[in-house]
């Protein structure tokens, strides 16, 4: 049933909500922007909380629908869900609670299989996104002719949430979890979390430049801008602002988000979430 608490008054120049169990989501983030350079982007990083990938599923629903609730209480338009793992577990939920637009993102299973030569397809996520039924069902649903083999890859949210991206510790551990995918002859790798993107050059170092890499970011991106039209709530002409709020230790989130987003973004903090 639609939590009414979760239903706000929105307009056309309402922003639009973003959200990551860190930072991982600003790989999404960054194709919205992309996308839809006049809107106005409400991005929380959960990291207070993070990675998700460990927690259990009903910890998982709970920060999902408590940041979707302050997302809602600061006048959003739309929320976009940038993490697999709260994708998985929890969108339903949110989409229960509220009335808004939900956009979410999910493993680009169905491309992959798509795209491969051998018939072999790598899915790299966190343990509650391989092991959970949505990603079952994508694998029934489009693996059929195909061999789909998940891999969880613990320690990887951390590295990014670090910014970590190309240490000799970081290529160890990617090495660790990208290696026996090839060996098994997976031809193409889908980047399961959105965290996973920044560690694009490391990944396609140890698969090989012959493996392809499947990032579903602007697929979220082309969901969005096709739901606001929809509902009529494209906005514009002016350039949009990007407010950013994390429930971390905000200096280490910023200094990690100087080094991912590529301009100047001021974190605030979120205590109360």
């Amino acid at each position: 049933m639609r939590n009414p608490d979760l239903d706000g008054a929105i307009c056309a120049t309402s922003p639009i909500g973003v959200f990551d169990s860190g930072v991982g989501g600003l790989s999404v983030l960054r194709a919205i922007r992309a996308a839809l350079p006049f809107e106005n982007l409400i991005y929380v990083a959960d990291s207070g909380h993070a990675p998700y990938g460990d927690q259990t599923e009903a910890y998982i629903t709970q920060r999902t629908l408590r940041v979707g609730q302050w997302l809602v209480e600061s006048g959003v338009k739309a929320i976009t869900i940038a993490c697999n793992t709260a994708t998985v577990v929890a969108a339903r939920s949110l989409r229960e609670h509220t009335a808004l637009p939900v956009v979410a993102i999910e493993p680009a299973i169905k491309p992959a299989v798509v795209q491969t030569r051998t018939g072999v397809v790598g899915v790299l996520a966190t343990r509650q996104t391989v092991q959970s039924e949505s990603v079952a069902r994508l694998c029934a649903l489009h693996g059929a002719e195909v061999r789909i083999v998940l891999q969880a890859c613990p320690g990887w949210v951390a590295l990014v949430e670090q910014a970590d991206l190309h240490s000799a510790q970081t290529e160890a551990l990617v090495r660790q979890y990208v290696q026996p995918l090839i060996d098994q002859g997976a031809d193409t790798l889908v980047l399961g979390c959105t965290h996973y993107p920044f560690l694009r050059d490391t990944i396609q170092r140890v698969a090989g430049e012959g493996v392809t890499l499947i990032d579903p970011a602007e697929a979220v991106a082309r969901e969005l801008v096709r739901r606001l039209d929809v509902h009529t709530l494209a906005s514009g002409p002016k350039p949009g602002q990007t407010l950013v709020f994390t429930t971390g230790n905000v200096a280490q989130v910023q200094s990690t988000i100087a080094q991912l987003w590529g301009e100047g973004v001021t974190v605030e903090a979120l205590n109360a979430v």
